[in-house]
């Protein structure tokens, strides 16, 4: 009987030793974190009012558990945030560094075009550099999202340009508006430009397209990072985010650290709506290296912009070297023109000579060495590549940190959940379908988060568009946007299976009497070769040095 009374006296001392533990420890890492000292126990307590945390002996109280869950959640949103910086960082840095270079190629094409025009035409360009104003105003608003035909709006750029030139190469005449509408009505036919509209038009709305869907691909992934980055934890979370950080505090153990497996379990269980959000990111991704590939290739908007002003001077060269035919052609199918002057005048037309100074291409605008949009297309790639499989490494990347499992990974001497030991249960597969069975956290799985589906089907939205880019279709990411996705800029075909235009029909022209045709001829020629005399070798200056 002795042994026994022995052993109930060896417990009762025990117990009372353990009840009589310090919290010294406990107290100077809780007022580290900035908190009180009022409320924290010097000696354990019974830990019977606690709702989270182990009820044994504690140095917690109930309000020192409260705040040490509003803490784990503060650090939990920090941590996510911190560790999805980068890709955050990346997407928002190329996204700026893009729009910035994309508007700064732009700008140059405008003013080198205006520059030279205004060396090369002189008054002519002046008195119409709205039609090439309106041209680069359109491109801009159409790059920022406005709701802009590409082609259509190219084609109006040509036929306005025709209606203009029309009247200068027959400057004897006066064109009303009407006449003027039935020559462009005859721009397909005529092909007044030759080949350079139909392959410019394949050109620009090719990398315009391209450059929009990434600019906007660009800013869908920075806003599905900021918004998902930001999600609050639910219930269950917030209890395991406790349980795993600061329940060692209410134990007498606050420097040690959650076991690397045991944090793993808790984070996939937090984040298992975000892990969804894999699948879909990483095809977004994909897409939008694909898209990235064609701007370092055929759609470079720098090869279709820097020598936009000789492929509209060539275009220029070609109808004045074919002025007299597509004069003819036109007076044929809309009638002959009001005569402004008289036969005097128009001999004293052939004497006048327009002078056009040539330009050197070295006088071109130039962009800032290390800015090309090759070498930051190359950046862009490299930092979109790192984000892929960013939600399912997310648990791994935030476990492996410094800031919950600590430096040295001792799975030995770390809180599993309930004391110092060894975590045993097996962790988690990705997703929430598959946190059923997570022995930390309990997650519901017939709740997906509203919020992040959204996210989901954004990136799935995004995704398509970037794959219609791809083939050159026309798209728009503003869904409240009246466009139509796949309608509008982009045909998709190249130079080689594009169908050309149909070859002018002189059958679709109304007759006309031989002598109207012969006046036509006679009181014209006579201005217009002295006009290309002059105009013709400095044009050909322009298309020499694009060649």
């Amino acid at each position: 009987m002795l042994w026994m009374w022995g052993a109930v006296l060896l417990s009762l001392c025990a117990g009372a030793e353990m009840k009589a533990r310090s919290c010294n420890e406990v107290r100077q890492a809780y007022n580290a974190k900035g908190f009180s000292l009022v409320t924290v126990p010097y000696q354990q307590i019974t830990g019977d009012h606690l709702r989270v945390c182990s009820q044994e002996y504690t140095c917690c109280t109930t309000e020192m558990e409260d705040k040490l869950s509003h803490q784990s959640q503060l650090e939990f949103a920090n941590i996510v945030q911190e560790t999805s910086h980068f890709v955050r960082t990346a997407f928002t840095s190329c996204h700026r560094k893009f729009d910035e270079l994309f508007k700064l190629l732009l700008e140059n094409a405008q003013r080198s075009l205006n520059e030279i025009f205004v060396r090369t035409y002189g008054l002519l360009y002046t008195q119409n550099s709205e039609v090439f104003q309106d041209l680069f105003m359109e491109l801009k608003r159409y790059y920022t999202g406005g709701n802009v035909n590409l082609e259509e709006m190219l084609n109006d750029f040509w036929a306005r340009l025709l209606e203009r030139m029309f009247q200068l190469i027959n400057p004897q005449y006066h064109f009303s508006e009407e006449y003027l509408e039935c020559v462009s009505k005859y721009i397909d036919q005529l092909k007044p430009f030759g080949e350079v509209p139909r392959k410019l038009k394949a050109q620009v709305t090719k990398a315009f397209v391209a450059a929009r869907t990434f600019i906007q691909g660009l800013a869908v992934g920075r806003e599905v990072i900021n918004r998902v980055s930001k999600l609050s934890p639910n219930a269950g979370c917030i209890r395991a985010l406790l349980k795993m950080l600061y329940c060692p505090y209410c134990r007498g153990l606050p420097t040690l650290k959650p076991c690397n497996n045991y944090c793993l379990n808790v984070m996939k269980g937090c984040l298992a709506n975000q892990a969804d959000l894999d699948i879909e990111w990483n095809l977004f991704v994909d897409a939008m290296l694909l898209v990235a590939d064609r701007l370092e290739g055929p759609f470079n908007i720098e090869s279709v912009m820097d020598p936009i002003d000789a492929k509209i001077s060539e275009a220029i060269t070609i109808l004045q070297q074919n002025s007299m035919q597509v004069s003819g052609k036109v007076f044929l199918g809309c009638g002959q023109p009001k005569s402004l002057r008289s036969s005097r005048t128009l001999r004293s037309l052939s004497g006048r000579y327009i002078h056009f100074k040539p330009y050197s291409i070295h006088e071109k605008p130039t962009i800032a060495v290390g800015t090309s949009m090759d070498r930051l297309i190359t950046e862009v790639k490299d930092r979109l590549k790192t984000s892929r499989k960013m939600w399912s490494d997310l648990p791994y990347s935030i476990c492996k940190g410094d800031r919950i499992t600590g430096r040295e990974l001792n799975e030995e001497q770390c809180w599993n959940g309930h004391t110092k030991a060894p975590y045993l249960p097996e962790v988690m597969t990705d997703g929430l379908i598959n946190q059923i069975n997570n022995p930390e956290v309990d997650v519901d799985i017939t709740r997906p988060d509203t919020f992040v589906r959204q996210q989901i089907m954004a990136l799935r939205t995004a995704t398509n568009k970037l794959k219609n880019a791809l083939n050159g279709n026309d798209v728009n990411f503003q869904d409240t946007s009246e466009e139509t996705s796949g309608s509008g800029s982009g045909s998709g075909c190249t130079d080689d299976i594009c169908p050309t235009e149909t070859d002018y029909i002189t059958t679709e022209a109304p007759p006309f009497e031989p002598d109207r045709r012969e006046f036509e001829y006679s009181t014209a020629s006579a201005h217009r070769q002295s006009h290309l005399t002059l105009f013709l070798p400095f044009i050909l200056i322009l298309v020499r040095q694009w060649r």
